[in-house]
């Protein structure tokens, strides 16, 4: 039972490593945990550093995004909500499916923790229409 669950936790980061990979240019995600939990849900951690003037490009989630600026300045873009800054120390919330940017301002990188509750059977991130 326990080598069962250790090649699905394997798997896991597997996964969310190559969608690490996928990043756009000047993004570097790095995948901390993921627990399948709740039951159909995946809870995926991972630090997100972007480069000054960088952008994720639109995309949206299968679930919830919620984060915390850790370094830096950027300019967080959602759907149906006016354009917020976020600087080092401020949080964020984005509901499942809305699309949303998010781009590095100032002169340094930014650095944020990003937890993310999506549809398991789901890709993490995917580009907006």
């Amino acid at each position: 039972m326990l080598r069962m669950a250790l090649i699905a936790v394997s798997l896991a980061m597997l996964t969310v490593v190559s969608a690490a990979q996928d990043a756009p240019a000047g993004i570097k995600r790095t995948p901390l945990q993921k627990i399948a939990f709740p039951e159909g849900y995946s809870t995926v951690m991972g630090l997100a550093e972007i480069a000054p003037g960088a952008s994720s490009g639109s995309h949206t989630h299968p679930g919830i995004e919620t984060g915390y600026i850790l370094e830096g300045e950027v300019l967080m873009s959602v759907d149906g909500q006016p354009d917020q800054t976020l600087k080092a120390g401020d949080s964020y919330l984005i509901p499942a499916g809305v699309v949303h940017d998010v781009k590095a301002i100032g002169n340094g990188p930014s650095k944020a923790l990003a937890t993310y509750v999506a549809e398991a059977d789901k890709p993490l991130a995917s580009p907006a229409p």
